[in-house]
């Protein structure tokens, strides 16, 4: 898989979980709560990631929403601060 390939795959990766632990990512840039640059570095978390190859399964067994973001996740503690 080529790079921009996997960035594509992760900002999606990211974006359900934060869509799933209730967390609106374009309100919190608006808001200054996420920076873009944040954002970018959360994206690359999340490449990096040793459980991103669970996200998928964990996300379809999570569809109705979760309080917070499986333990392995490299942006739990970010996805927690912008659910406050």
């Amino acid at each position: 898989m080529g790079f921009l390939s996997r960035i594509d795959r992760h900002t999606d990766l990211f974006q359900k979980m934060a869509d799933t632990v209730g967390v609106d990512l374009g309100e919190a840039v608006y808001r200054g709560q996420l920076p873009p640059e944040g954002l970018r570095g959360a994206v690359l978390a999340c490449m990096s990631c040793q459980g991103a190859a669970e996200c998928p399964g964990w996300l379809g067994a999570h569809a109705e929403g979760s309080s917070a973001a499986p333990d392995y996740c490299r942006n739990r503690t970010l996805l927690a601060r912008l659910q406050a």
